[in-house]
């Protein structure tokens, strides 16, 4: 039973949500409106009159709250699920990274962190399609500038080895 009261309860948001996101929304909101300041002049601008329009507008903005609320939560857990399964199909991207949202934001500013020095080892890459992982950036960002060190050592014994037959 409760399963069958979630399941109408969501069904209610889903249409409320998508209904309130429309154009016929939207035209009967303006429709209500200008109803509301048409017949100003028929109550004679009261504050009653002022009132209703006041709590009408607080009560549905009040109760839209939470819907909005509901369907960000929904397409926010569904955007994970999709990040998540390219995260576990791709076979170079770190499962570590998976439900991630989970974490406490100290932590998450620690990956952040993280990210933000991967994005400078990349500025140092000459190929902008070069990519990291979590698990090897630093191995790879290691391995490189010592790579480039022996490279720019080897040019160096050639330079001095010319140098000396010259």
């Amino acid at each position: 039973m409760n399963h069958k009261n979630n399941n109408l309860f969501e069904k209610f948001s889903n249409w409320a949500v998508k209904f309130t996101g429309s154009q016929y929304a939207f035209i009967g909101a303006i429709f209500v409106v200008v109803a509301w300041a048409v017949t100003g002049p028929f109550f004679h601008y009261s504050e009653t009159w002022q009132l209703v329009i006041n709590t009408g507008t607080t009560i549905i903005t009040f109760l839209m709250v939470f819907l909005i609320q509901k369907a960000q939560n929904k397409d926010s857990k569904a955007i994970q699920i999709k990040l998540n399964e390219l995260i576990a199909a791709h076979e170079k991207a770190s499962n570590r990274i998976v439900d991630i949202e989970d974490l406490t934001e100290a932590e998450l500013d620690q990956l952040h962190h993280y990210y933000e020095n991967l994005a400078q080892f990349a500025k140092k890459d000459v190929d902008i399609h070069t990519s990291h992982s979590i698990d090897v950036a630093q191995i790879n960002q290691n391995y490189k500038h010592e790579f480039f060190k022996r490279k720019h050592e080897e040019w160096l014994q050639k330079q001095e080895q010319q140098s000396k037959r010259e």
